[in-house]
């Protein structure tokens, strides 16, 4: 078993994922994986970095898929005895313009923005070792989707008490009330991607919360982030900050010293704590 230190980037062939394990490939004293679902992509973007003289690995990894997350898990298992910084990056959105029904949309963004990112916790956390860093990449599109919820589920979604099962339950009455077309009267915005973010920012403030009661001696930090608006084909051209300016606070939470106390069940943008 090897003991170098070990990093996974989830959804990381490309935008933002790529450029957090580019600069984690200059900055991290271990292994760095690069994940993807399609392998040929995968390997391309790793042949991309080698070009750069950096040296990532690569493992599958589609998040939508239990198995492919469970083979990484036993790799990482079974190779390293556990790993030291998860990055969750995968993620989807669909285009502002796209024809799909909003009943869809919900489902499918949901499925890999929120279920997807916590099935990879669910797997890959018990294996984060002592010192770990955990950061889920969420979007300040959160906060404004969180502002246009019903006073009632703002208060739920605030809750220093929720508990997973309790997000859970709401993730997916969102997408059932989309199914029957009543969304709106029953108190979530009009954005599916907005949700799901909601979604994964609460859910790090609860897993964050967990670590404190059941790890609490293992100094493992654990916090949300914002990337920025960012120039990647779901933002597009428009977006004001290149993937490297995305990648730099989502790496500098994965790269927090091993003495740090924090941040910790944090969302954060630009490096900053923003109130949740």
């Amino acid at each position: 078993m090897s003991s170098v230190p070990v990093a996974v980037v989830t959804g990381s062939n490309k935008g933002i994922g790529f450029a957090i394990v580019r600069a984690l490939c200059k900055q991290f004293p271990g292994d760095v994986y690069l994940t993807a679902r399609d392998p040929g992509r995968g390997q391309e973007a790793v042949a991309k970095l080698q070009e750069e003289g950096l040296r990532a690995l690569f493992h599958q990894l589609d998040i939508d898929d239990l198995q492919s997350i469970r083979a990484l898990r036993d790799f990482l298992k079974e190779k390293y005895g556990g790993l030291n910084v998860l990055v969750n990056n995968a993620g989807i959105a669909f285009k502002v313009h796209d024809t799909t029904p909003f009943a869809v949309q919900a489902e499918v963004t949901l499925k890999t923005n929120f279920f997807g990112t916590r099935n990879v916790c669910t797997e890959l956390l018990p294996l984060v070792k002592p010192c770990g860093r955990v950061v889920n990449v969420s979007s300040m599109v959160s906060s404004s989707a969180l502002g246009g919820c019903s006073r009632e589920l703002q208060q739920k979604f605030r809750s220093d008490t929720i508990t997973e099962d309790e997000l859970v339950e709401l993730m997916t009455k969102f997408v059932e009330d989309t199914k029957k077309g009543m969304h709106e009267k029953e108190g979530w915005p009009n954005t599916a991607y907005g949700v799901s973010k909601i979604g994964v920012t609460v859910l790090s403030r609860i897993q964050a919360r967990m670590l404190n009661e059941k790890r609490k001696g293992d100094h493992i930090l654990l916090n949300a982030c914002c990337p920025g608006w960012v120039r990647t084909d779901m933002a597009g051209p428009k977006a004001t900050k290149s993937p490297d300016e995305g990648a730099e606070t989502p790496v500098y939470l994965a790269l927090l010293p091993s003495d740090a106390d924090g941040p910790h069940g944090q969302f954060l943008s630009n490096k900053t704590v923003r109130t949740w």
